[in-house]
């Protein structure tokens, strides 16, 4: 049993008398429906079962059928129906009624559709009528897919003539729509073959269309008649001149005379009776025709008439064979009668037998070369290979070329392979030069070309070998290479080539420096390939040949050298001094190869010969390739290289690598490069301090250029450098410099002390000229220096200034009136007079504005508090909240305090909000807002007013984790680190303890952080000395000294640093004074003796470092000696005094002399006397003429002062303490004299 599903069969026990499966495509139907036949035994009867097998979607539905079994059939070609015999043993001839049977189904069946199908499958005449009445009902109406349809199916195709397809053609095909003509012919070729009618009206359009293919692929499915109209010859000769085609006239008139000899003949005539001339050799039509008559029967006669010609006329037979006039003769014994004949090439075309054919072919002598070599295309490829061994074995001198054309011309039938097998069996290198001469050039076998160059190498060709070498990309190079080693040529130009083009040039000079063939070691690199130079110097290094030939080598080179490559070669081997006259020579011809001058600097830096200087003054050389050279060598050669090639990267990395950095900080200022700063000053970076003390100290103090000065400065601040900034500033500002006097470098330095380092700005004040004062005392005022800024002012006689200092930042009446009294100028009176008002002090501004002569400001005076206050509880009451806020902004001199609780308690809540705003009383403020439903309001102010501190966590159990992790193998520095931290929080008694123990396994600067947040300060100096920042522990033990600082300790820190000396001075001077002296002796060679001694003489205590000053008054400096004189005058010491007078000449000798001020007169009469000035002398005496009258005054008043006494008075101030009982921050004082006056009035 057969499965359609899995298409194959399979063995069923069942009982079936017999099965068949039979296919047919049913009309109209895409599929073909597969039936199935089965024929069935049963009791009642046997019948036949028909049933589709797999039936489709939209198939037509095979109706099941059953009839009585015919158990054989046969085709009956008579009746054209079949004999059968059924069951029942009857034999039966079965055919259709063609009369009856369409009129049957038209009349009685009514069934007109299946009359129709049925007369198109078997071609019944009877239908005819029906057809040719349905297509012209169907045509006229338009429905042209539905005629062509009928027209295809017609019965015998009385349908399918010319006339209806005229019909198709002569409709207009509508726009959009295929033509009705062409639905015809594609319904057509559905159905099958095109009959002759149709094919050439199909073929036409096609054609016109360019579409051969088409016609081709019709022509291969056979849907085409071939039968086209015949007798037409005449028109080819026509049809091949307007095309422009010459054809093969003799071909077609053979073909054209085999199908039809009398168009053959027709054709023959037009041929011959051309205008032009004959179109065929008459001969040649003779022979075609004379070819037509030859019957195999009559073999036996040609044999016959060749046997006679070739023995007594063998001309004639020549030309009769060459003609080919006969085809049925004996060849073989025709061939031997040729040979007998001497007709040696007729034999070879009638010889099969190869042995018969190499007995013939080695007469190369009589036989024509050219024929010859195209008879060899006759043969198979073993026969041609087995002649031309015959022909070399027999005679290779004489058929040597003959063989060699052969195999040129089929090289690529036989094989390049076996021909050159074949020539080398008989040794024969001529020929086989020969024959691959003639196929490399076209070839890409490696075996070609090799064989090629082993043949020219030995027939003596070795130019050709050569060009192979030079030319090809085919050939072996490690053959090749070989080879010509081996062949130990005379000319070693071969192995020259094939040793460069492919990179075998150390194998080559070691060949040839072994061999003793040096020169042609020269002719390579001068002749073939100088820049392979290199390369050649290599072999003779590796074997340690002679210096003066490797010198030599180099010196006859002329063309191009790859510097780079040579330099790599000998460095490598340390023989760079080798090239040393090669690169002299080349630089004296005056090349400027950068290469070159890398390797001169190279050489000068290895010999040590004023590399420095070529280094600083060449501009060829590449700085980065020499900076690398010179790295391990000589770091400041590859400093000055990279430099000088602005290699900044380099240069960063060489210079942090070995601690060059006063190099770096020279380099970085003079290259003025931003970028290049915020790299190196970044905070990660590890040598930025070691960097910014020589940018400090060296770098810009050394520097001429301002626009270095300024782009140090704009890094610094751009990296957020204030101290380092003010060092710097100092180095160039306060210390002579060509920068000494640039304001814009001095208020740069005040701007940024002002900022950073409030406790240098007086000093900075006292020591700087030349600033903009304005400017400058107005930015101290803003960062809160208001003594500065008063200073300032003063200083340079800005009084009105200096006044509204005082008066407005720092709010002391009692020094602006001083300060009014001891300038006495209006303006400033005035301004105190105001400041006075504004203070109640109503009596003191009256006086204020008296003496300043000024009465524009009378209405102020009569302000008083209780009526502001009053005021200001009445806008309150009656709801001028405008008011109130208006009258806030203007001077007052109301109790806003008090005015605010009246208004509170009142309920005013609004009110109340502005004056307590007015006043920044968050407490109360807070209480209000909660009042007024203003609840965010009210906890602002309450986060401004109170902090909450709030500690959670298991501490203790964290610290006993990480001390149990202390005791693992490896433990991680993190885990020192954090328990640091948490010790520093927690548990700050076993900080110190832990830090000793384990200061090198944790991260200090973490630890550093945490330790200054939890205020353990001896730990956070031991942290900062451990870490290097010996300016931070110095500052840490200062700024915390009564945790932090230990004498001994703070000494041997401050030692190494220099940026701290003047701060430790002062924070000795202030809470350790007597230990001034042994602090004095550790810093002496460290610190700027100026201005230690200034600090004392401004604090009145230069007797704390008279130890000091003996020590270093050696140094002769004016400053000393002044203040060492001081002290010994108020010491009344006159005996040191003279001593140091005498030793020391550095001294203000004038102000000296005015020792008289501190009666030390004998002294003020020496130094007078030793001035060798009348001026000083007469002063002198005029001075102890006064003093005595002098005395004699206050001897008399005294006298007369004890007899009656002065009772004082005591003056109240007139305003007494305000609201409250609290005294006013600016009360005047309650007893003594205001403005010089007894009890503060007027002079009567």
């Amino acid at each position: 049993m057969y499965s359609s599903r899995v298409a194959c069969s399979y063995i069923i026990k069942i009982w079936i008398e017999g099965y068949a499966v039979s296919f047919s495509r049913l009309a109209g139907a895409a599929y073909i429906s597969k039936l199935f036949a089965l024929a069935v035994w049963i009791a009642a009867g046997s019948k036949l079962d028909i049933v589709e097998i797999n039936h489709r979607a939209r198939q037509p539905v095979f109706t099941k059928k059953a009839v009585n079994t015919i158990a054989v059939t046969v085709e009956h070609e008579t009746s054209s129906g079949f004999a059968g015999v059924n069951q029942k043993g009857r034999v039966l001839s079965v055919t259709v009624d063609e009369e009856t049977i369409e009129p049957f189904i038209l009349n009685t069946l009514k069934n007109p559709e299946l009359a129709i199908k049925l007369a198109s499958r078997a071609n019944l005449p009877a239908a005819d009528d029906i057809y040719l009445q349905q297509f012209q009902q169907l045509f006229p109406s338009g429905q042209f897919s539905e005629a062509a349809k009928i027209a295809a199916n017609s019965p015998r195709g009385i349908l399918r003539t010319s006339q209806t397809i005229e019909q198709f053609k002569a409709v207009l095909m509508q726009p959009g729509q295929l033509s009705p003509i062409l639905q015809y012919f594609s319904i057509l070729l559905e159905r099958g073959k095109l009959n002759t009618h149709e094919s050439l009206e199909l073929a036409r359009p096609v054609l016109v269309q360019g579409r051969k293919q088409l016609l081709e692929k019709w022509l291969k499915e056979d849907k085409f008649a071939h039968a086209l109209p015949g007798r037409q010859s005449s028109k080819i000769v026509v049809y091949a001149k307007r095309v422009g085609f010459t054809p093969d006239y003799a071909s077609l008139l053979q073909h054209i005379t085999r199908l039809n000899p009398d168009s053959g003949a027709e054709f023959a005539t037009s041929l011959i009776n051309e205008e032009t001339g004959p179109l065929v050799d008459v001969q040649r039509v003779v022979d075609i025709f004379m070819a037509q008559n030859l019957r195999p029967e009559q073999g036996y006669l040609q044999t016959k008439l060749l046997e006679m010609n070739l023995l007594n006329a063998p001309q004639v037979a020549d030309a009769i064979l060459g003609n080919a006039m006969f085809s049925h003769y004996d060849r073989p014994s025709v061939a031997n009668l040729c040979e007998k004949a001497r007709l040696l090439q007729r034999a070879l075309e009638h010889y099969e037998d190869i042995s018969d054919i190499k007995c013939v072919l080695v007469h190369t002598n009589i036989l024509n070369t050219d024929w010859l070599v195209n008879y060899f295309g006759k043969l198979t490829v073993d026969q041609t290979v087995d002649c031309f061994c015959e022909m070399l074995k027999v005679n290779i001198r004489q058929n040597l070329q003959i063989v060699v054309q052969a195999a040129t011309k089929y090289s690529d039938l036989v094989g390049p392979v076996r021909l050159i097998e074949m020539f080398e069996s008989f040794k024969t290198f001529e020929g086989l030069y020969y024959y691959l001469g003639s196929i490399v050039n076209l070839s890409t076998d490696p075996e070609v070309h090799f064989k090629y160059m082993q043949a020219a190498t030995r027939t003596g060709q070795i130019s050709k070998a050569e060009r192979i070498c030079r030319e090809s990309n085919y050939y072996s190079p490690e053959k090749g290479k070989n080879f010509f080693k081996e062949a130990k040529l005379t000319d070693r130009l071969p192995l020259i080539i094939v040793c460069d083009r492919f990179d075998f040039v150390h194998d080559l000079v070691l060949f040839l420096y072994q061999n003793g063939l040096g020169n042609f070691i020269e002719v390579y690199v001068q002749k073939v390939n100088s820049q392979r130079a290199p390369q050649v110097i290599r072999g003779p290094l590796d074997v340690d040949a002679d210096e003066a030939m490797i010198k030599n080598l180099l010196a006859s080179v002329t063309g191009p050298i790859p510097v780079d490559e040579l330099v790599e070669e000998v460095e490598e081997r340390n023989r760079l001094k080798l090239i040393l006259p090669w690169l002299e020579a080349r630089i004296a011809m005056g090349i400027t190869d950068v290469g070159l001058y890398n390797v001169r600097a190279k050489i000068l830096i290895d010999r040590n010969q004023n590399p420095e200087a070529f280094l600083k003054e060449n501009t060829i050389y590449d700085p980065l390739t020499v900076g690398q050279h010179c790295e391990k060598r000589d770091p400041t050669l590859a400093y000055i290289a990279y430099a000088r090639g602005f290699c900044d990267e380099e240069l960063i990395r060489l210079t942090n690598e070995n601690s060059m950095f006063k190099q770096q900080a020279r380099y970085l200022v003079k290259r003025r490069q931003l970028e290049l700063w915020a790299q190196t000053l970044q905070p990660d970076n590890m040598h930025r301090r070691q960097l910014v003390d020589q940018v400090v100290s060296t770098a810009v103090p050394e520097s001429q250029n301002p626009e270095d000065v300024s782009v140090t400065v704009k890094a610094f601040l751009a990296a957020d450098l204030p101290i380092e900034l003010i060092e710097m500033l100092e180095k160039i500002v306060l210390e002579p410099s060509a920068f000494s006097d640039n304001a814009n470098l001095k208020k740069l330095l005040l701007l940024t002390t002002i900022q950073s380092e409030t406790g240098k700005v007086m000093s900075y004040i006292d020591d700087i000229e030349g600033i903009d004062v304005c400017e400058i005392a107005r930015i101290a005022i803003e960062n809160g220096l208001f003594e500065e800024a008063l200073t300032l002012f003063r200083k340079h006689k800005m009084h009105l200034e200096a006044m509204n200092v005082l008066v407005e930042h720092v709010v002391s009446i009692d020094r602006a009136s001083q300060y009014a009294t001891k300038v006495n100028e209006p303006v400033v009176w005035s301004r105190l007079g105001k400041a006075q008002l504004d203070g109640l002090r109503i009596k003191d501004a009256i006086d204020s504005y008296i003496k300043a002569e000024d009465s524009t400001n009378y209405m102020e005076t009569l302000r008083e508090p209780k009526i502001d206050t009053e005021l200001r509880v009445a806008y309150a009451k009656t709801d001028r909240l405008h008011d109130t806020e208006e009258f806030l902004t203007m001077s007052n001199v109301a109790d806003q305090l008090s005015a605010g609780e009246q208004v509170f308690e009142a309920g005013l809540y609004d009110a109340a909000r502005l004056l307590f705003s007015a006043i920044s009383n968050w407490a109360i403020l807070a209480t209000t807002s909660i009042y007024l439903g203003d609840n965010q309001a009210a906890v602002d102010c309450a986060r401004k007013a109170v902090k909450l501190y709030e500690n959670k966590g298991y501490f203790e159990e964290l610290m006993q984790l990480l001390e149990a992790g202390l005791g693992l193998e490896r433990a991680h520095m993190g885990m020192f680190t954090e328990l640091s931290i948490s010790y520093a929080k927690h548990k700050p008694s076993k900080l110190m303890e832990h830090l000793k123990l384990f200061w090198s396994r944790i991260n200090i600067p973490k630890v550093i952080r945490a330790s200054e947040q939890a205020r353990r300060w001896p730990e956070l100096v031991f942290l900062y000395v451990h870490y290097d920042e010996f300016d931070n522990a110095v500052l840490a033990m200062m700024e915390r000294s009564a945790d932090a600082w230990d004498h001994s300790q703070f000494k041997d820190i401050i030692w190494p640093m220099w940026s701290c000396t003047t701060k430790s001075l002062s924070f000795y001077l202030q809470e350790q004074p007597t230990l001034l002296t042994d602090l004095l002796t550790v810093l002496v060679a460290r610190i700027d003796h100026t201005r230690a001694v200034k600090i004392f003489q401004k604090t009145d205590n230069l007797p704390l470092i008279k130890p000091y000053l003996i020590a270093v008054q050696h140094l002769d400096l004016p400053a000393i000696n002044e203040a060492y004189h001081d002290l010994l005058i108020e010491e009344e010491d006159y005996a040191t005094s003279r001593d140091s007078l005498s030793n020391h000449e550095n001294f203000d000798q004038v102000n000296l002399a005015q020792s008289k001020d501190d009666k030390l007169f004998k002294d003020a009469m020496i130094t007078a006397a030793s001035s060798n000035s009348n001026g000083v002398v007469e002063e002198l005496l005029e001075y102890f003429v006064k003093i005595v009258g002098w005395r004699e005054y206050q001897t008399t008043t005294e006298g007369l002062r004890s007899a009656e006494p002065v009772e004082e008075t005591e003056q109240e101030p007139i305003i007494g303490p305000g609201f409250g009982g609290r005294l006013m921050l600016n009360q005047g004082p309650s007893k003594g004299t205001v403005m010089g006056q007894p009890g503060g009035g007027m002079q009567s």
